[in-house]
């Protein structure tokens, strides 16, 4: 599946420690050897897919809205890359930041 959204696109993604120390959630692939932020189309695909997620016990997370642009920057400055996910932690998409995304 090719990415069909552009800079202003509303996804979701998974905040570690929401509030004043919040970051996206990363995780590594090994596979691929791989950094990459999860994100996911719909908000309720987010909060299905957080429970399979390897999460660290006693930090808080939490599904936010981003725009595609915004996670984009931040990704392609922390070198890493976003992989679109369903509900069970599928990847959809793996988007490489700093290529630009097709238009709708």
């Amino acid at each position: 599946m090719k990415n069909k959204f552009d800079n202003t696109t509303w996804i979701f993604v998974i905040v570690q420690g929401p509030g004043a120390n919040e970051q996206f959630f990363g995780l590594h692939d090994e596979e691929t050897d791989a950094s990459y932020i999860p994100a996911f189309l719909s908000k309720d695909a987010a909060q299905s897919c957080l429970i399979h997620l390897p999460t660290q016990r006693g930090k808080k997370y939490e599904v936010h809205a981003v725009m595609y642009g915004d996670l984009s920057q931040d990704a392609f400055a922390n070198n890493f890359l976003i992989f679109m996910l369903d509900e069970d932690g599928k990847i959809i998409d793996k988007i490489f930041p700093g290529q630009s995304p097709d238009p709708i």
